[in-house]
């Protein structure tokens, strides 16, 4: 029996309706069946048509990759059967639509047609159902339990009435049926996990949304983008049950600059948006950066220049969060890994901006950002989060409140309007310690000294990367953001092979965690830096720093590395040392 599975549905979604909402609802029936999953998929661009395809991997333990080859593939057009059947296993099946193509002679010997229209419009009574009917085929194959993925069809359908929850109720059990009355070559069946553990299932949009509202957010602003719209539609429910708002703005100059309003007035704020809409925000960003106030922006990284690859994947904007805009402006910029450190990441990302009063990055991608996975239900309660440094009478009892005063750390108490006598102006100007413009050479040094310090402080805060992999190794990885997964993967099976590799994930990439950093690499002989992008971003800062050699690993095609990807750079490296 496999420890594992690989499931994947693939369509045109101008002429075939549940592509997605195929693989959504049996990614939440596989994790109610206590199962891990991690899921990967990829929409049109187009507004009207084009290919999309949805892969849900399942497994009895933790999932770090999207997988590769397939075990089983729903295909509900000739099209999708014809890009997809080659990534199937030669054990592996194929479920078609038997209403809407025979397939030709290139298709695998294990092809199965299900009627998933007609049985559709017979049961439920509309041919929109053949996605219901495949799913209840897919699950008796996989053995699933039947309450389970009856209860998803009832939620996915509640809020249209009981007529329609019936007739896909019936579509269901036709697609179950079918897959009863029709052998297949193979057991598909994986062993849940025997500890019953409460899990979540969420998409790492969802998982930012939720830490954000933990960490304190209580004001959103945001303009529709893919692939970050979830953010806003997510937040535009939940956070007015909290005494929060969220708005959709004009544009994505109006989103940052009401949310640096907000902060100014003492609210946790934060925005999300993807390139184009990230480019438009530099000069506010800089704002932000001068008026020294919290803030969190969220990059759902996509495809570009320009509109570029708008539902595809990459890690292209490294450079333009940490060096873009006009002057020289200090921001943090920070990258998940998985969806739960999208969960704690971004309640970190406030902590920092709240902390040291600074704007924070956080740069996800779109693999990540809709990408399912599950996790362990957080203990809130121990989840510690920050505020910032509030202004108080003591700090206006000459009636000399300095906004800006020079300290240590390079933080300064502020003041919130309305709630202290403390009172000042933020401007964009160049100003002195109380916040009056202030023009000087010696002064601007001293403010542009003064922003710049809090990063040295934040290089030295805790809690920002992770080493794993073989404890003496020869070849060393520095990864960020989405590509840890398949990194460990890849890992994991070179140490069985005898190979030793280990890799440094970096949660924070500016300021780099320098202490963290040099260890690593005085560790290692040689370094691999895998990045989805084409100039390798991240080991051009590399080199720069420390002034070491690196092994690019570019990969720019809009989808993750693989685990294969990643241990066969391993092995050519190491055939070369």
């Amino acid at each position: 029996m496999p420890n594992n599975l690989t499931i994947r549905v693939g369509g045109d979604t101008g002429t075939t309706t549940g592509v997605i909402s195929t693989g959504e609802m049996l990614t939440v029936a596989l994790a109610r069946s206590q199962y891990d999953v991690f899921t990967f998929r990829t929409n049109p661009a187009e507004i009207k048509g084009g290919q999309a395809m949805f892969q849900v991997r399942m497994a009895n333990h933790p999932v770090l990759s999207q997988g590769t080859s397939l075990d089983i593939l729903v295909a509900y057009d000739e099209e999708s059967l014809k890009l997809h059947c080659k990534d199937v296993k030669s054990e592996g099946v194929c479920l078609f639509d038997s209403d809407v193509f025979l397939p030709g002679n290139g298709a695998k010997d294990q092809s199965y047609g299900i009627p998933m229209t007609s049985l559709a419009a017979k049961e439920s009574g509309t041919k929109k159902a053949k996605n219901v009917v495949a799913l209840g085929a897919i699950a008796e194959l996989l053995n699933l339990p039947k309450p389970s993925i009856e209860d998803v069809v009832k939620q996915q359908f509640g809020h249209k009435g009981e007529k329609v929850v019936v007739g896909n109720l019936k579509a269901l059990d036709a697609g179950w049926a079918w897959a009863i009355s029709n052998t297949v070559t193979k057991e598909f069946s994986v062993k849940p996990r025997e500890l019953k553990t409460l899990k979540l299932v969420m998409s790492g949009n969802e998982a930012m949304a939720v830490g954000a509202m933990h960490a304190g957010c209580r004001y959103y602003a945001g303009y529709p983008i893919t692939p970050a719209t979830d953010i806003l539609e997510f937040l535009e429910k939940e956070l007015p049950r909290v005494g929060g708002i969220a708005i959709q703005t004009e544009d994505e100059i109006a989103a940052i600059t009401s949310c640096i309003g907000a902060s100014f007035a003492g609210a946790k704020a934060m925005t999300a948006t993807s390139g184009p809409g990230f480019s438009l925000m530099m000069e506010a960003l800089g704002l932000a950066s001068m008026v020294e106030l919290p803030l969190v922006i969220v990059d759902c990284q996509r495809g570009g220049p320009s509109t570029g690859l708008p539902t595809k994947t990459e890690q292209s904007d490294l450079m333009q969060a940490i060096f873009g805009g006009h002057g020289e402006a200090p921001r943090v910029v920070m990258a998940p890994s998985n969806v739960k450190d999208c969960f704690y990441g971004i309640i970190k990302a406030f902590n920092i901006a709240e902390k040291y009063q600074i704007p924070v990055i956080m740069l996800s991608d779109q693999s990540l950002s809709q990408r399912t996975q599950t996790f362990t239900r957080p203990k809130i309660d121990t989840v510690e989060v920050w505020d910032r440094v509030v202004a108080l009478a003591k700090d206006s009892a000459d009636g000399n409140y300095l906004r800006f005063r020079i300290t240590e750390n390079g933080v300064s108490p502020i003041a919130i309007p309305g709630k202290s006598d403390c009172t000042y102006v933020a401007t964009g100007i160049e100003h002195n310690e109380k916040g009056d413009p202030n023009y000087t050479p010696a002064n601007h040094f001293r403010m542009t000294t003064k922003r710049h310090k809090k990063l040295d402080c934040i290089a030295k805060e805790k809690g920002f990367t992770r080493r794993y992999g073989d404890d003496h190794a020869k070849v060393g990885i520095i990864s960020w953001g989405s590509t840890e997964g398949p990194i460990e993967a890849a890992i994991r099976q070179a140490n069985e092979m005898g190979y030793e590799v280990a890799a440094l994930q970096l949660k924070m990439i500016h300021p780099l965690p320098d202490d963290d950093i040099r260890p690593f690499l005085a560790s290692v002989q040689q370094v691999i830096v895998p990045e989805l992008n084409f100039t390798g971003q991240l080991s051009q800062i590399l080199r720069a720093k420390y002034m070491i050699p690196i092994i690019n690993l570019n990969k720019c095609a809009g989808v993750p590395f693989t685990p294969e990807e990643i241990l066969n750079k391993i092995e050519a490296v190491l055939s070369k040392s």
